[in-house]
C-alpha cells in the first residue's frame, strides 16, 4: 500500500468515525436542548432540528412532579454500595482463583463463568420467588444482594491478578504477611486498572437498571430514579420537557464516575493488565 493510498484510507476512516460520533452525540445534545424548551416546541413538526430553548421551568418543576432528589439519592446509594461490594467480592475471588491452589479450583471457576452464559431474563422469575420467600420485597436487600458475584468481575480480576509476579507475594510471605494483608496492601493497589474498569461498568449497569427495581420496589420513598422517570408519562400525554430535564441531571453521576476512573480504565483496556 502506497503512502497516498494510506492517506486516502486514513481520511475515509476519519470521516466515518466523525459521522458515527455525530450519530451518537446528537441525540444527547437534542435531549439537553429540549430540556429548556416548552412541550409545544418539542413536539411540533415544523421548524428546525432543535427546539427553541426558552425556559428553565422544566428544571424548576421536576421536584414538584415527583421527589426527584430523594429518588436521585436512592439511586446513588444503591449504585455506589453495589459497585463497591461487587468490586471487593470480585477481587477476593479473583485472588483466590489466581493465586491459591486447591482441589476443584478450576471447576468452581468454570461454574462462576457459566453464569455469564445465562440470559438475565431467564433468572428473573426464580430470583423474584426467592425475594418473596425471604421477605425482601420493598427492601434494598433485594436490589443489592442479587448479582454481588459477578462472573465478568471475577474473570477480569483473575486475569489481572494472574499477571502479578508470584515472587512479590512470596517475598511478602517471607516478611510475615498473611493472605489478608497481601490482598489489601499488594494485590488491590496493583489492580487499580481492573477496579476502574469494573467500577464504570457496574455503576452504569446499576444506575440504568429499570426492570428489577420496578419489580422489587413499590414504596415511593424507596423508588429509584430510573423507575421514577416514568411518572412523566401521564394518562393523556407526556411531559417531555420535564422528562428530558430529569434525564439530563440523571446522566451527571455516570459522567463523574467515568471522569474519575477514565485514566485507569483506558490504561487497563489498552494494556490488558491490572498493574
Amino acid at each position: 500500500m502506497t503512502k497516498k493510498t494510506r492517506n486516502v484510507v486514513s481520511i475515509i476512516v476519519t470521516i466515518l468515525l466523525f459521522a458515527l460520533s455525530l450519530v451518537t452525540i446528537v441525540p444527547f445534545i437534542w435531549m439537553f436542548v429540549s430540556s429548556f424548551a416548552q412541550n409545544s416546541e418539542i413536539v411540533k413538526i415544523t421548524g428546525g432540528i432543535f427546539p427553541a430553548p426558552t425556559t428553565l421551568g422544566n428544571y424548576a418543576n421536576i421536584q414538584k412532579t415527583f421527589s426527584f432528589f430523594r429518588l436521585f439519592a436512592n439511586s446513588v446509594f444503591i449504585a455506589t454500595v453495589k459497585t463497591v461490594l461487587v468490586i471487593y467480592i470480585s477481587a477476593v475471588l479473583g485472588y483466590v482463583f489466581s493465586k491459591m491452589h486447591f482441589r476443584g479450583r478450576n471447576v468452581l471457576f468454570g461454574a462462576v463463568l457459566s453464569t455469564m452464559m445465562l440470559p438475565w431474563a431467564v433468572t428473573i422469575i426464580p430470583q423474584y420467588e426467592m425475594m418473596v420467600q425471604f421477605g425482601w420485597l420493598d427492601t434494598y436487600r433485594s436490589l443489592i444482594v442479587p448479582g454481588l458475584v459477578s462472573g465478568f468481575g471475577v474473570f477480569l480480576f483473575r486475569q489481572s491478578i494472574g499477571s502479578i509476579s508470584d515472587e512479590i507475594i512470596e517475598a511478602a510471605k517471607l516478611d510475615g504477611a498473611g493472605d489478608a494483608r497481601i490482598f489489601h496492601q499488594i494485590i488491590l493497589p496493583m489492580s487499580r486498572n481492573s477496579i476502574a474498569a469494573l467500577a464504570i461498568f457496574t455503576f452504569l449497569w446499576n444506575w440504568e437498571d429499570y426492570l428489577w427495581p420496578f419489580l422489587m420496589i413499590t414504596d415511593s420513598d424507596k423508588m429509584l430514579l430510573s423507575v421514577g422517570l416514568k411518572m412523566f408519562n401521564g394518562q393523556y400525554g407526556t411531559d417531555y420537557g420535564g422528562l428530558f430535564a430529569a434525564t439530563s441531571l440523571a446522566i451527571i453521576p455516570v459522567i463523574i464516575v467515568y471522569m474519575v476512573f477514565q485514566k485507569q480504565f483506558i490504561a487497563g483496556i489498552a494494556t490488558g493488565s491490572g498493574k
